[in-house]
């Protein structure tokens, strides 16, 4: 166990310090957020200086682990009642956004060749939310670590280039509704930082509203790994021989899924103290910092460069998707 830690240390410790960098530079660069600051760091460091086998253990556990606790904690920043606050036309307009999102990424995914795995894990990140959604869905179907790798940091470009763009185009298109443009970064943008900062461009009223589209994204997390991982299954259990098949059963779900729902439910039901919400808030974000870091340290940049083109249609198109399909919904649900 000793030696095992050991071999750990010097990836996890670098995936750290990669973090607190990322958290200084985007504290003088709040507009573009730590974690799309972790990942190029880390991008860069891990494909010259610190490309260095004595790494891989500790960014691999930095990656895997991390990013399932955040995912855990996640459970105590969100409630069943925000559902309650959006009111049917937002609940509608989530929900439509949801799924839509999700076919089209992923048929979009296939059609450009990428894996089964990988057109899932990004449909399941551009719906709910983000590097977060990635980590769930993996191992619930089995996503290679490269694959799940690319899929983040291809998540959070875009999401930093609509970052910019949907308070410009909201302005723009919906004039200054406080609502209607809470709708736009609240039901595109992949991650709560993302949403916050965007928001945040046109005053703190979208801010607050928009946070309520995210969550209530993040509460249909569960729902989505279990679609997936049953998707998945009944994908393989059909090119399985009959006489091998016969029984499809759902595998048991991630410790982290169950955790964060149970968190969840909690959180909804009983007067918890603030400083739970608050504190997990804090611990989910630098465990999520770090792992990205990790991630960025873990990712080729050769082979992932090799694939550009495909990977630089796919986000222009999703993008594309999720900002016509966003405005559309708002005005065919009357939302605002």
């Amino acid at each position: 166990m000793k030696v095992r830690n050991a071999a750990i240390l010097p990836g996890f410790l670098l995936s750290v310090a990669v973090a607190v960098l990322a958290k200084l530079l985007a504290s003088l660069l709040p507009s573009i957020g730590a974690a799309s600051i972790a990942i190029c760091i880390g991008i860069i460091l891990g494909n010259t200086i610190c490309k260095n086998e004595r790494f891989e253990k500790g960014t691999k556990f930095s990656e895997s682990k991390l990013l399932e606790f955040s995912v855990a904690l996640l459970g105590l920043t969100v409630t069943f009642q925000t559902i309650g606050r959006l009111g049917w036309s937002g609940l509608s307009y989530i929900l439509l956004m949801m799924t839509s999102v999700i076919i089209f990424a992923y048929l979009v995914g296939r059609r450009l060749g990428f894996t089964e795995e990988m057109s899932l894990m990004i449909a399941g990140g551009n719906a709910v939310c983000g590097s977060s959604a990635i980590g769930a869905i993996a191992p619930a179907i089995h996503g290679q670590d490269r694959d799940k790798g690319q899929a983040i940091v291809l998540i959070n470009l875009l999401g930093t280039i609509l970052m910019f763009v949907l308070p410009l185009l909201g302005v723009q298109v919906l004039g200054f509704s406080d609502l209607e443009n809470s709708a736009l970064t609240g039901g595109v943008l992949q991650s709560v930082g993302q949403v916050v900062a965007s928001s945040s461009l046109i005053n703190p009223t979208v801010t607050q509203y928009a946070m309520l589209f995210k969550i209530t994204r993040i509460l249909f997390l569960v729902a989505v790994v279990v679609l997936f991982e049953t998707f998945i299954n009944r994908k393989r259990t059909s090119q399985v021989s009959s006489d091998e098949g016969g029984t499809n059963r759902l595998a048991s779900l991630p410790w982290y899924i169950l955790v964060f729902l149970a968190l969840c439910c909690a959180n909804s039901f009983v007067a918890l103290p603030s400083f739970l919400g608050s504190g997990s808030t804090f611990v989910s974000s630098w465990f999520e910092i770090t792992a990205l870091a990790a991630i960025g340290l873990r990712l080729d940049l050769k082979k992932f460069l090799q694939e550009g083109s495909k990977f630089l249609w796919y986000m222009g198109l999703i993008g594309a998707f999720q900002m016509i399909l966003a405005i559309s919904l708002i005005f065919l649900l009357s939302i605002g």
